[in-house]
């Protein structure tokens, strides 16, 4: 896909991968609808540094667990621009619990989860459809988690949704070919705000520092290094769909 001239949504892109994806894009030329449900001041942020890169922005307000949000997203989307070449299924939420803190976890802790991470990129999809067709070389790309392929992670439910995640990904690029190419990428550890915050700074520091140890790369991902293959996806791999890319520096190898 050649990226100057063409337009990605990127939901969850108020921080951190979500973030980095939309500066990338927008440093090569495309337009980015900057999507947030509640961080509007980081949104704002996030929209002016893609217009100092030259993107032209859309900022859009939409819980992504919200069928009718996402409707109007893309109704806001097409009426500014009146194309969608990409889709960034970035917005994700969790819950930390322990794996063995069975009684930590609720019913609506999983429904909270699974609508976020699960019902929300499907709605997107169903949403941007049409106009990924039209596209004729549209993108989809899921963020998903090495959660959801080795079943560890901040709470059981999550790493179940990731899962369900890199499912729903086979299943859509089945359907939606030749059109669109629907792909998965898998983050293990990412440095950064979000995660220190949810495991506390010295649980955060040593995770790290056990992931850094545990890989043949010797680093663990950061919203960047995410972004590099989120983009690379939308912008090459013609022939690729339906796949699940684990970036960890290789630290699953081992």
């Amino acid at each position: 896909m050649k990226l100057e001239g063409s337009v990605a949504i990127i939901t969850g892109s108020s921080s951190g991968v979500g973030a980095a994806t939309a500066r990338l894009l927008a440093g090569r030329g495309a337009s980015v609808v900057i999507n947030y449900a509640s961080s509007a001041d980081a949104a704002a942020r996030v929209a002016e540094e893609c217009r100092t890169l030259g993107g032209d922005v859309l900022v859009c307000q939409a819980d992504v667990s919200d069928d009718d949000a996402c409707k109007k997203m893309v109704d806001e989307t097409l009426a500014k621009f009146g194309r969608i070449d990409a889709l960034v299924n970035n917005a994700g939420t969790t819950k930390f619990n322990a794996h063995g803190n069975l009684a930590g976890l609720s019913k609506d802790d999983f429904f909270r989860i699974y609508g976020v991470n699960v019902v929300g990129p499907y709605q997107m999809v169903r949403a941007c459809e049409a106009a990924l067709r039209a596209s004729r070389d549209g993108a989809v790309v899921n963020v998903s988690s090495i959660a959801g392929v080795r079943g560890v992670g901040s709470s059981i439910a999550y790493a179940a949704s990731k899962g369900a995640l890199i499912t729903m990904t086979k299943s859509l690029a089945r359907v939606l070919g030749p059109e669109i190419r629907v792909n998965t990428v898998c983050p293990g550890f990412i440095a950064g705000e979000w995660l220190e915050q949810g495991l506390g700074p010295e649980t955060y520091q040593r995770a790290k520092s056990a992931a850094e140890e545990r890989a043949p790369l010797r680093r663990t991902c950061t919203p960047e290094s995410v972004a590099e293959s989120i983009v690379a996806l939308i912008e090459g791999h013609s022939i690729i769909t339906g796949e699940s890319i684990i970036l960890d520096g290789g630290a699953s190898l081992v």
